[in-house]
């Protein structure tokens, strides 16, 4: 049940963007439930990276044990040298392979919070979060943004802790060895620096612009999927093919500008790297000339000179992804932070032993603040009384079921069940209290038994074929090969359209709830199969007090009261008799469709 005139995507691209350094301490608190595995990975990078900055200080000796004369070389050193090389670099890479495999099981353990709190939180939402927005935007978050997040943690946080512990060792290697040398680094490190916070700046809005795109592309897509027998009917494909062409252009574009000026981030940084290194050669050459530093001792500067400037390099082109993920991450904590449904309010009861008697006094409401859609609405609807609501669309009639079930609240006035205001009760306890059969059908993958004892517990298989027999779907299952025990496929697209709206009814059945609200719930079955139902439902139907929403007038003509609903009022009730009688626009209805 969508509200009306509230647009998919209109309030995305008003949700203002949360700062950087907020996103940052969310993700931290990610990574603090699971602080030993973080532990584990410091140790193993902190080790890793150690044994890595032995290598140039080793390969220094074995140059100086070379030296500079021909025939001169100390053989036995060299080779002693290059073999503790070996093994350092070898137990070096075994720790990076360990980290890795840390890794990859850290930021798994972090996706599946972050989905499992997405997921939660949808439970929480209220139907108005749904109705304005694009169920493919969310599905983008729960999915792309979730994996923008695992890809930056598992690779992109990685090589930044080793970034910065080879960074560090590097510079005090470099220190140790000649810090005149080191000064070269005053001049291109600052470059760098400035040039990256510049470039990331600039590009930053550009990841989040993309996420954006990709969620419209994706509510559109799906938006197509669901509606394509709807497309083809109508021979709408180029049109719809069109539409997606736009917004398909939109996301490549999106796409294309944020990695272009990404990509420029990481090439900019390197040639002021590679400034560092011909600055370092020549003036390590003049010092070596001058008698200041060994040769072995220039190698090894110059090695960790790369060693220093490389991660600069790669973390400049990390912060292009990390701009990606934290785009992902402010999506994800933005569907997180939204507002769940209000709690129910201080004191409320559940509602027992309910009997029916529901009553709406002078109701006013509407989805926007500025547009009404009920206008002081008056109803009531005694226990075990079949109440009709009929009017032409958009009057406000699934309105009226929204504020039944407490989807949404009033604006003013007052709704009561058995003479309790309904805000005073628990939703649940209320939600409990009514069985549900809406035009829109829904199943889920499973057994037609999980089906329709979906919110029923304990039910037995004679209560359930009771039911299916009164919905007049019991032969059909019987038919099939495993009969109540066939598995449906996703929303149940192995079963036609009226099968599926049967398996509902049924479903609605076996709630034993004392209240029914049935929303144009024979609209998708044929005519001889909807007098079956409507007779078998008259004796399941005792005793209840039912709201039936319905266009085709015949199937109501037996209800205690029809209430006539147009511009968000009530403007004729009665019986079926008496409203002909009063030749008004209940007579005018019936006539287009009888006569």
């Amino acid at each position: 049940m969508r509200s009306p005139g509230m647009g998919m995507h209109s309030q995305r691209v008003q949700e203002k963007p949360k700062d950087r350094k907020k996103v940052l301490l969310r993700l931290g608190k990610y990574l603090l439930e699971h602080k030993w595995l973080v532990l584990l990975a410091l140790i193993l990078t902190t080790a890793s990276n150690f044994l890595a900055l032995v290598g140039p200080a080793l390969a220094g000796k074995a140059v100086d044990a070379i030296g500079t004369q021909a025939g001169g070389v100390d053989f036995p050193t060299v080779f002693r040298y290059c073999f503790f090389m070996l093994v350092f670099y070898a137990a070096s890479s075994f720790m990076a392979y360990l980290l890795s495999i840390v890794m990859i099981h850290f930021s798994q353990k972090i996706v599946y919070q972050m989905r499992k709190d997405i997921f939660h939180k949808l439970a929480e939402l209220p139907v108005r979060f749904f109705d304005g927005h694009a169920i493919g935007d969310i599905i983008s978050r729960i999915s792309y943004d979730v994996d923008t997040v695992n890809a930056s943690l598992s690779n992109d946080l990685l090589q930044i802790c080793t970034s910065a512990i080879t960074v560090v060792g590097s510079l005090t290697m470099m220190i140790f060895i000649s810090p005149v040398l080191v000064l070269v680094f005053a001049v291109t490190v600052p470059a760098s620096i400035f040039l990256t916070k510049y470039m990331t700046g600039k590009v930053r809005p550009l990841f989040r612009k993309r996420s954006g795109k990709l969620g419209e592309l994706n509510g559109y897509v799906e938006e197509i999927l669901t509606g394509h027998r709807t497309t083809k009917a109508y021979h709408r494909e180029e049109v719809m093919t069109n539409r997606f062409e736009e917004r398909n252009q939109d996301a490549a574009k999106a796409y294309y500008e944020a990695d272009y000026y990404g990509s420029m981030v990481g090439p900019s940084v390197n040639f002021i790297n590679n400034l560092s290194l011909v600055f370092v050669s020549v003036f390590g050459a003049l010092l070596y000339l001058a008698g200041g530093i060994s040769l072995g001792n220039l190698s090894s500067f110059v090695l960790y000179s790369r060693k220093f400037s490389g991660p600069i390099n790669e973390m400049a082109n990390i912060l292009s992804e990390l701009q990606s993920a934290c785009a992902a991450a402010e999506r994800v904590f933005r569907l997180i932070d939204e507002e769940p449904e209000p709690a129910d309010s201080l004191g409320a009861k559940e509602l027992c032993d309910v009997r029916g008697d529901v009553e709406m006094r002078h109701v006013v409401f509407g989805y926007d603040p500025d547009k009404i859609i009920l206008h002081g609405l008056n109803l009531s609807a005694p226990k075990g009384k079949l109440i009709a609501i009929v009017g032409p669309t958009g009057a406000g009639k699934t309105t009226i079921v929204n504020l039944l079930m407490r989807f949404y609240d009033p604006k003013s006035g007052e709704i009561l069940v058995d003479q309790n205001e309904i805000r005073s009760v628990t939703r649940s306890s209320l939600r409990r209290s009514f069985a549900m059969v809406l035009q829109d059908t829904w199943l889920f993958h499973g057994t037609i038994f999980e089906n329709l004892t979906y919110g029923s517990k304990e039910t037995s298989l004679e209560e359930v074929v009771r039911a299916a027999r009164a919905a007049n779907i019991h032969d059909y299952i019987m038919s099939l090969p495993n009969q109540y025990d066939t598995v449906l496929d996703e929303n149940g697209m192995n079963i036609s359209q009226g099968q599926k709206q049967l398996l509902t009814i049924a479903r609605a059945m076996l709630l034993h709830a004392n209240m029914l609200i049935l929303d144009e719930a024979t609209s998708n079955v044929d005519t001889r199969t909807e007098q079956q139902i409507q007779a078998a439902m008259q004796d399941l139907m005792q005793g209840k007090t039912c709201f039936v929403i319905a266009h085709r007038l015949s199937t109501i003509q037996n209800a205690d009261e029809i209430l006539v609903v147009m511009g968000g009022e009530i403007i004729e009730r009665g019986t079926h008799e008496q409203l002909l009688l009063q030749n008004g626009k209940y007579a005018e209805l019936y006539r287009s469709q009888f006569h």
